[in-house]
């Protein structure tokens, strides 16, 4: 039996780097940090990638998933940088890359019947090492909000909708998933919940009536928070209405280095 030939690893002579080569849309179960109970099981969908010398002519693809398989159940972002590191060293790269895209629940209560209901929010972890280790993380909320020209310009009512605010941000301390969700609740016209009762939808829809706010105005005002938290070194906020009157939506952006 002849010798079999390993075709990735033959010398390509064209002489061009690959910034990212690897594997995209690997579903995998992770263990996160969770404020309240330390940690919660979910499951993720990973882009994970080296980068390629300009002599090689291909990666070994199985072996992100080798790497993969000896992380996944230890606290990831915690081991972000190893893990990133193993599969630099693994792939023979001078850089690695991961993009970890998951839901993350949270017991939502009520705010009058006191109702307690799992609500999840779309997260994610984009790291990177190079020279350097590089971690941002982020969240995606829906909030409502209510229109302030709209309750202006009404004899009775006012159009609302629901938002899908995003914040990406990078620190030096850590900073909890839980926390960027309370600064972007409460700075639009109200939350969203997975269960209200009656006493409960009444609250929210007054809330909001009476906290009408631009899709300008949750970005401003989220700003101002992150701002003032000496914790984050650069942060991106994004806000789009999902118009409920319009056939498209509203938006509004903000990115900041502290």
């Amino acid at each position: 039996m002849k010798d079999k030939i390993d075709i990735q690893s033959q010398e390509d002579k064209r002489k061009i780097t690959i910034d990212k080569v690897g594997v995209k849309k690997v579903r995998y179960p992770i263990i996160v940090e969770d404020r309240i109970n330390g940690i919660q099981n979910t499951v993720a969908d990973m882009d994970i990638f080296v980068e390629l010398p300009h002599h090689h002519r291909g990666t070994h693809m199985s072996r992100f998933i080798e790497v993969l398989n000896r992380f996944h159940k230890e606290n990831f972002i915690k081991k972000l940088p190893e893990f990133l590191e193993e599969v630099r060293n693994a792939l023979n790269a001078d850089a690695s890359y991961v993009q970890i895209r998951f839901p993350y629940f949270i017991n939502k209560i009520a705010p009058i019947s006191g109702i307690k209901a799992l609500l999840s929010y779309n997260c994610f972890f984009e790291a990177s090492l190079k020279k350097d280790f590089k971690l941002i993380i982020g969240v995606e909320v829906p909030v409502t909000t209510l229109c302030p020209c709209s309750k202006e310009i009404s004899d009775y009512g006012a159009h609302s909708q629901r938002s899908l605010v995003v914040v990406k941000l990078s620190f030096d301390e850590f900073v909890w998933l839980e926390e960027i969700i309370e600064i972007v609740e409460s700075s639009a016209s109200s939350g969203v919940y997975s269960l209200l009762k009656r006493v409960d939808e009444k609250y929210v829809t007054e809330k909001a009536y009476d906290n009408p706010v631009f899709v300008e105005d949750i970005v401003r005002e989220i700003t101002l928070k992150l701002e003032s938290d000496n914790r984050i070194k650069w942060f991106k906020v994004e806000s789009e209405n999902l118009e409920s009157i319009h056939n498209h939506n509203a938006y509004a952006c903000v990115e900041r280095n502290k």
